[in-house]
């Protein structure tokens, strides 16, 4: 097997280091430091001049194999795994970034990232610009001689906004910066950013790429000089948003049905949204397999299928979108997406209710909107299900 392989065959066979015991399955290597054979060795690993286990903090055998998986299936030839997708954002910012620096994003990104953006990373001297993702001549009229990252999320959290991955990635290298881009709901399975240009591609383990919302995870994702020598796993080193073994081999095992279960997905929340755009109560779908989504031609350009996100607003505002929520038996009412189970939630007051009102207006985050991350259940049940609120 080389990195040559399908998709499908990576997914499974990528990262496998047999141990002496010739295990099938991989091991879990549940420890916190590693024995060296000498004090010269011990010298050696830590300078970096022999490579090998030192402590699970920054190297750990369970660890680099998910990171050897992940990075295989996007094409990259390093990656960095992290205790979560935040902080995955924290360790390619902060690896990278200095005071003075600027950044800009788009402004639909998920409400946490927003904050971390305005509320922290403005405290250590990084300041962030927003601007509408979906009109390059507005990324490029955003950038600044200080800027060194431009940041994105295609399709956005929570209104499925896609923006040109290949035109964005041309501005930010004009500009002598890098492109980052959070590519948790397509996964690799349905978009590769590293092919169209991006220099950094960030994880949220915790979604898809586990699949059952069993773990925490995240990574970061490119060339082995800027994640290795450009500060990011110094980062992690120092820093310690490490990821544990086991939520690493949890995901090593969910990376395994990925392509299967993007696949699976997509098609269900295919069927939800044509359903949905069809209900009188209503007012609007965002999904990008929809004609009638803004940026449909671009997203079947850059993904394979449009995913298992579907956002809708409905005709009430909070009082009716809440109504929806309540009445529902089969969907599970939680914040997280990328499960086996579907889940919905009201972004304005739990992903998004942190930023301010003004700032969800701008990404036109209204009290109306739902967002559904469409599971492996029968489309059929989960139309009922939601049938049932949107009648009340």
């Amino acid at each position: 097997m080389t990195n040559d392989s399908d998709f499908e065959t990576l997914a499974i066979h990528a990262g496998i280091h047999r141990s002496q015991f010739n295990e099938h399955a991989e091991p879990i290597y549940l420890t916190s430091s590693f024995v060296f054979d000498s004090a010269a060795q011990a010298a050696a690993r830590f300078s970096g001049e022999e490579p090998g286990n030192i402590y699970s903090r920054f190297t750990n055998p369970t660890v680099t194999a998910m990171q050897e998986r992940l990075a295989a299936l996007e094409g990259a030839e390093a990656c960095i795994a992290t205790a979560s997708g935040m902080s995955a954002i924290l360790a390619c910012v902060m690896g990278l970034l200095s005071s003075g620096d600027h950044m800009v994003a788009s402004r639909s990104l998920f409400g946490s990232t927003v904050n971390l953006f305005t509320n922290i990373l403005n405290r250590f001297g990084i300041e962030t610009t927003f601007i509408p993702g979906a009109d390059p001549d507005a990324w490029r009229a955003a950038v600044r001689p200080a800027t060194r990252m431009l940041f994105m999320e295609t399709p956005s959290n929570p209104l499925t906004e896609i923006s040109d991955i290949a035109a964005v990635a041309d501005i930010a290298h004009e500009a002598g910066a890098w492109l980052a881009v959070d590519n948790c709901f397509c996964t690799p399975a349905l978009q590769q950013p590293l092919k169209l240009g991006a220099d950094l591609v960030i994880h949220s383990a915790t979604k898809y790429l586990d699949g059952q919302g069993r773990v925490l995870g995240g990574a970061v994702l490119g060339n082995r000089r800027l994640l290795m020598d450009g500060g990011i796993f110094g980062f992690l080193r120092t820093a310690g948003p490490a990821l544990s073994a086991f939520n690493a081999w949890v995901i090593l095992k969910g990376l395994e049905t990925l392509a299967i279960r993007m696949q699976a997905h997509s098609a269900h929340a295919l069927e939800v949204a044509r359903w949905l755009e069809t209900h009188p109560a209503v007012a609007r779908v965002y999904y990008p397999g929809l004609v009638s989504h803004p940026q449909h031609e671009l997203a079947i350009r850059q993904q394979d299928t449009g995913g298992g996100m579907v956002s809708f607003e409905v005709q009430g505002g909070k009082e009716k979108a809440w109504r929806v929520i309540d009445a529902t038996r089969l969907l599970s009412i939680t914040a997280n997406l990328g499960d086996t189970k579907s889940t919905l939630t009201h972004p304005a007051t739990t992903t998004h209710g942190r930023i301010s009102q003004e700032e969800r207006d701008a990404a036109g985050i209204r009290d109306g909107l739902l967002r559904l991350a469409v599971g492996l259940e029968s489309p059929l049940d989960i139309k009922l299900d939601l049938g049932r609120g949107l009648a009340l």
